[in-house]
């Protein structure tokens, strides 16, 4: 299900902290890892431009990533099994474009930690959330600690019984199966609705053919959502993309949230 992976790369330890958890679902789900990273040509200082010219400014920021791209994490993803690719220009298009053109079936992008990680994401992770046509996982906000390994294996998966549900579903049910996880599935109800939210969920489980355990919650649907989600201990957690292409409305001010804040890796269908 999960052939090829495409792992962003600024040389951060947040980045490095992620090198045992990426090798455990690659090797989990048989999948080859592909790094990327995208430098900044133009960019320099003062002195920089007096001694030398443009050109041979960006050819030594180009050499000195390159150098770089292909020593990093490499006792981890050796570079015979581990392909790299070296990009310039603005960091989460041409992180969107290698996975498109390239045919990737996961981005898997650490969010980085800092003074304002509770209230926005980094702008490169949030633009490739907007742009990417595949599956996006998010990790927690960390600098240094890899996430938990997989091997409780427990994912929550998000249901808001819309038009999209059916899609959610069917793919974390296939990604579950395919790792050997117990899928919870997690529905926030208006109160007094519960016995409607549950039959209605039951009957699209039986559509997708989930073995999927039902939680229904009440209450604000973001806290709701994420105190489910602790509380299942869950590994990882599922949520949906709006499947439409080149608009703001990609990913909703929910999703947004959800994996801003969330207690785990977050997975983004």
């Amino acid at each position: 299900m999960i052939e090829k992976i495409l792992f962003p790369v600024d040389f951060s330890p947040a980045c490095s902290a992620m090198a045992a958890y990426l090798k455990g679902a690659a090797d989990m789900f048989g999948s080859r890892v592909t790094m990327v990273h995208v430098c900044d040509l133009a960019s320099h200082n003062g002195f920089e431009l007096y001694v030398r010219s443009m050109q041979e400014i960006a050819e030594e920021h180009e050499r000195i990533a390159r150098d770089k791209l292909e020593s990093f994490l490499i006792a981890d993803f050796p570079a015979a099994t581990c392909p790299r690719v070296l990009r310039s220009g603005e960091a989460a298009a041409q992180i969107a474009h290698v996975a498109g053109t390239g045919d990737f079936d996961l981005i898997v992008m650490p969010t980085h930690a800092g003074r304002f990680r509770r209230m926005l994401l980094g702008s490169t992770t949030a633009k490739v959330l907007n742009d990417a046509a595949c599956a996006v996982l998010t990790t927690e906000h960390a600098e240094t600690e890899s996430p938990r390994s997989l091997e409780h294996r427990v994912w929550a998966c998000t249901i808001g019984l819309s038009r999209d549900s059916e899609r959610v579903l069917r793919l974390a049910s296939e990604a579950a199966e395919a790792a050997g996880a117990k899928l919870v599935l997690i529905h926030v109800a208006r109160e007094g609705a519960e016995k409607d939210a549950g039959e209605r969920l039951d009957g699209l489980r039986k559509a997708v053919g989930s073995r999927a355990t039902i939680q229904i919650a009440t209450g604000a649907v973001k806290e709701a959502l994420l105190d489910a989600a602790r509380r299942s201990a869950a590994d990882a957690l599922i949520i949906g993309r709006t499947p439409q292409f080149g608009g703001l409305e990609r990913i909703g001010d929910l999703a947004y949230s959800l994996v801003r804040d969330s207690p785990c890796p977050v997975l983004s269908i």
